[in-house]
């Protein structure tokens, strides 16, 4: 089955075709090296074309009808793998191949790919759209599978919460799930506190839409045990804490874990992967009413940690406690958690290299490589033991918003860690899941971060076993 099928977004690419034009995808040293038909190094020479990165020049054929373009990729082109993003929305309707000699074939039609994506949902005019044709050194299922995970993440982000609360959240899970033939569950409402779930309850209780927790299985048991947990906060007001309206705008990404661990299990799945593979998302909307959660209230979590509400607006790790708590009762191989979670790893890091944190060097180190052969960014941030003391309360065993306002990613990262006990390997990222300023692979919007490299490194783990 094509991932596409269930993104109900139409692949970029095509198949091989006789009446493709070419690309010429250039450094400015391949313009004086002859590596260019002799007519298409005229025409670059007349226009001026320096090939800086992202210039793009038509060029003519000998009746004046569009024959090829030249695209420039700098004098540095491994500094941006994937600029030829920008030619997925430059380049005029039509069938186009790309030839290079400065990057592989893989890069450039995943560049090309990334940049074709547009959310739609809510315009009436469709953009025109060119179509690759792959390079057969290229594998073009992986391509597509990868462009279709991200096309998920950044759908799922870009739907504002109207259409993309726990409800619909839930719809997009089971969606998923029956494309592949995996199983789901889901536990919601006042069935949370039956089932001990008290902190997802909590936090999603005031809103008009019920807190769930939502279950995904699919694999091989006996396999590897991979667990995913992404943060499925759809929207947050900051609870009684509330935002100001500034920063209530982009709450509506709030979910970004959860989008993202969706198109993680998207490439896992899609590729067939020798994996016993589980996802977990807590569903909620944090919001207010006469019910909502108080500050200085304090809750006993699934693992019968108490927890003191310091701050109604640090929800996003109440949620995971009892998720993770949860999924660590089946002491998994490998758990991930991913989160939108803190602004203060955004002022450390900024809102493209999303940290990492854990505890395991071996995966740390895999994670890096993972990352280098994807071109995925990510950086570790440490679990440091000494900021432990910051989350600490006299009234309970610890707090949600530690005081002073320091370390906040860290901090975050240390309080999760307290309901990791069993799993083997735990890693936690705290993703931005949004792109603030357009790049020529992504567009202003939600945004998929690290999951590439991720399934670089599960699809690695299921191979070595």
């Amino acid at each position: 089955m094509s991932p596409y099928q269930f993104v109900d977004r139409p692949s970029p690419f095509t198949a091989k075709s006789a009446t493709s034009r070419p690309v010429y995808a250039v450094t400015p040293a391949d313009l004086d090296t002859g590596v260019l038909p002799a007519d298409v190094s005229g025409w670059a020479k007349a226009a001026g074309f320096k090939a800086e990165s992202g210039a793009l020049l038509l060029v003519p054929g000998a009746s004046g009808e569009l024959a090829s373009a030249l695209f420039g990729l700098g004098s540095e082109p491994a500094d941006a793998p994937f600029a030829a993003g920008k030619l997925g929305r430059s380049l005029p309707a039509g069938q186009w191949h790309i030839e290079s000699t400065a990057l592989t074939a893989e890069k450039l039609a995943l560049g090309f790919g990334l940049g074709t994506y547009a959310f739609t949902r809510y315009l009436k005019d469709k953009p025109q759209e060119a179509k690759l044709v792959v390079s057969e050194d290229a594998d073009a299922a992986d391509l597509d599978r990868q462009l279709a995970a991200v096309f998920l993440a950044r759908d799922l982000i870009n739907t504002p919460t109207n259409d993309m609360g726990p409800e619909n959240l839930e719809a997009a899970f089971r969606a998923l799930a029956k494309h592949y033939g995996a199983e789901v569950s889901s536990i919601i409402g006042e069935d949370l506190l039956t089932q001990n779930f008290p902190l997802i309850h909590t936090v999603g209780r005031a809103s008009a839409q019920a807190p769930r927790l939502l279950d995904m299985r699919w694999g091989r048991k006996g396999a590897k045990t991979i667990t995913l947990v992404g943060k499925g906060v759809c929207f947050d007001t900051g609870g009684l804490d509330i935002k100001p309206a500034a920063s209530m705008l982009l709450m509506k990404k709030d979910m970004g874990g959860a989008a993202n661990v969706l198109a993680l299990a998207l490439m896992i799945m899609d590729a067939g992967l020798d994996v016993d593979l589980r996802v977990l998302v807590p569903a909620v909307e944090n919001s207010i009413s006469a019910n909502a959660f108080r500050p200085s209230d304090i809750y006993r979590s699934r693992k019968g940690i108490t927890v003191q509400i310091d701050n109604t607006d640090a929800e996003g790790r109440l949620v995971l406690a009892d998720a993770l708590a949860y999924a660590d009762e089946d002491a998994p191989d490998l758990m991930i958690d991913m989160a939108t979670l803190t602004g203060a790893a955004r002022v450390a890091l900024g809102p493209d290299l999303p940290p990492f944190f854990t505890d395991d060097e071996a995966l740390a180190s895999a994670l890096y490589a993972a990352s280098d052969k994807a071109d995925d960014p990510m950086w570790r941030l440490p679990l440091f033991k000494g900021y432990e003391k910051d989350i600490r309360s006299r009234a309970a065993e610890i707090t949600n918003a530690p005081g002073g306002g320091m370390a906040g990613a860290i901090t975050a990262a240390l309080f999760l860690k307290h309901f990791v006990s069993n799993a083997k390997s735990w890693v936690h990222f705290d993703i931005y899941g949004w792109c603030p300023a357009e790049r020529p692979h992504a567009p202003i919007g939600g945004e998929a971060q690290a999951i590439r490299a991720l399934y670089t490194h599960i699809r690695e783990i299921a191979a070595k076993a």
